[in-house]
């Protein structure tokens, strides 16, 4: 049975793929998730021409699925036992609120309302786009203003 290049690359080159996941991840498991979503993203977007190529792709995939897994925020599930003995401080919540609203002044009306909806609510530009009537490219322009205007701000209060 005849292996294609990419298959016949993989085959020769896990240890030095796994070696380069590991150091990125520093995870055993995740490095062996890594090496999976690589060959698995290259297998479906079908042969390469010469092992060179098989061996190029590999890396580059691999590096960027190693970076996508540091890049995505880290969840940590909370136990019954580590709500218990939380405490929420009220001010610390109020002292944010004021501290946005200070940020936020110099906004126009809608930069401000596209602000709370990308932040607050969660909502995607196509879908804010769709409720206020207007393009995806104006509800990005509005939100890129805001934020070098809240960036701008910011730094004013650090002087």
């Amino acid at each position: 049975m005849e292996t294609d290049n990419l298959t016949y690359s993989f085959l020769r080159l896990r240890d030095k793929l796994h070696r380069s996941a590991l150091r990125f991840l520093k995870n055993d498991e995740e490095a062996r998730d890594a090496l999976q979503d690589t060959f698995f993203r290259l297998w479906k977007s079908g042969p390469t021409e010469s092992d060179a190529e098989a061996r190029n792709k590999l890396f580059t995939v691999l590096r960027n699925i190693c970076i996508d897994r540091l890049r995505k925020p880290q969840t940590v599930p909370l136990s019954d036992s580590d709500t218990d003995n939380m405490t929420v401080e009220p001010n610390v919540s109020e002292d944010m609120d004021r501290l946005e609203t200070l940020l936020s002044t110099g906004l126009t009306d809608i930069q401000r309302q596209i602000y709370t909806l990308v932040v607050h609510e969660g909502m995607e530009y196509e879908d804010i786009a769709a409720a206020l009537k207007m393009s995806t490219e104006a509800v990005r322009m509005n939100m890129s203003r805001a934020r070098k205007k809240l960036r701008d701000n910011y730094q004013k209060l650090n002087r």
